[in-house]
């Protein structure tokens, strides 16, 4: 990659990191960078500060040049998940690596800042009314009935969404749990998962992975979001191209399941708004965790296997998935099947 101009201050300072949610601002935007900034917010970081992630980036980029080799490991776990994630910008928009502290520079990242906001607050609002009905049982009602259109009534002051919210360590059932809960005597911690992030709502305690992340809420609030509206009910009935078909992406990111389970998550509880100083919910917090856990190399297992069932569920046509599962009577599907009998006998 190369490096930006000479005019750019390298002195060592001490660096904002830009894994914190950015200052809110009305800048100046540019529909390209505002439209790359929706994407790169949805599927790669929702929750970051871009110009001290540009500015960072590129200063890394002349230290990296001037010592001769790419070795990111100089950088501390933190600096080098800001890097990587400063590199997949660069990818969306490659004027960055030549762009220095102008006004042109400050107007693009501002514009892709923008977009960013945008599509998380779009998202937010998006999802507020559709998720009552997605937890209302089929042919039922809520007991008692939360408006479409209100927060106060989520969350922990209702069993519904009290249940779903509920950390897997504790007892919805538990008395003492649910009040605790609703009065924050009990306060909920960024790790601690909420119960609709598991299939059927069920946590194994011996086995954690199991059913980790595949949660119905967030396949349904995922096709909302990425595939359009439509198709929630029928993938085939999606009446408009989502935005998933947009930008070309066929395969789901770290990012895009995060950034999905930060929303279904907000958009159960009674915070009315999103933001930085939300204390009680902490959503960048918990995106900061989830994302963390999705990009750890000692869970590549796990995280490989969860990705492919991600794909099966919101992008059955992809190449990639095809790919990756053949046909039950196929000769590959023999093959694979001959090869597994071998190793267990080994």
């Amino acid at each position: 990659m190369s490096g930006p101009s000479e005019s750019l201050d390298t002195t060592p300072k001490r660096r904002q990191s830009a894994l914190a949610l950015a200052p809110r601002k009305r800048p100046r935007h540019s529909d390209r960078f505002s439209h790359v900034g929706r994407h790169f917010g949805r599927t790669i970081h929702a929750m970051l500060s871009v110009t001290a992630l540009v500015e960072n980036g590129l200063v890394r980029e002349v230290e990296l040049a001037e010592g001769g080799e790419d070795d990111l490991t100089r950088y501390s776990a933190e600096e080098r998940r800001e890097h990587i994630i400063f590199r997949k910008l660069v990818a969306l928009v490659p004027e960055l690596t030549s762009a220095t502290a102008t006004g042109d520079y400050l107007d693009t990242v501002a514009s892709i800042q923008h977009g960013m906001d945008g599509a998380r607050a779009d998202d937010t609002k998006g999802l507020k009314e559709p998720m009552i009905d997605w937890i209302t049982p089929m042919g039922g009602q809520l007991n008692p009935a939360i408006k479409r259109n209100k927060k106060a009534e989520r969350g922990f002051q209702h069993d519904v969404t009290g249940a779903l919210l509920c950390p897997v360590e504790l007892n919805w059932d538990n008395d003492e749990v649910k009040v605790g809960l609703r009065i924050g005597e009990l306060t909920v911690a960024a790790d601690s998962w909420p119960r609709f992030m598991y299939r059927d709502n069920a946590y194994d305690p011996e086995n954690p992975w199991k059913g980790l992340l595949r949660g119905k809420l967030l396949v349904t609030a995922f096709k909302h979001i990425f595939t359009s509206p439509t198709s929630v009910d029928d993938g085939s009935r999606a009446t408009r191209a989502g935005n998933a078909r947009i930008h070309g992406m066929t395969s789901v990111t770290p990012g895009s399941i995060a950034y999905v389970a930060t929303q279904v998550r907000f958009a159960l509880s009674s915070a009315e708004v999103f933001s930085r100083s939300d204390t009680a919910m902490n959503s960048a917090g918990f995106y900061d965790v989830l994302l963390e856990l999705l990009t750890d190399e000692e869970d590549k297992e796990e995280i490989d296997a969860l990705f492919a069932w991600w794909n099966r569920q919101v992008f059955p046509n992809s190449s990639a998935v095809q790919a990756r599962v053949p046909t039950a009577t196929s000769a590959l599907a023999r093959i694979r099947a001959a090869r597994a009998a071998r190793r267990a006998t080994q």
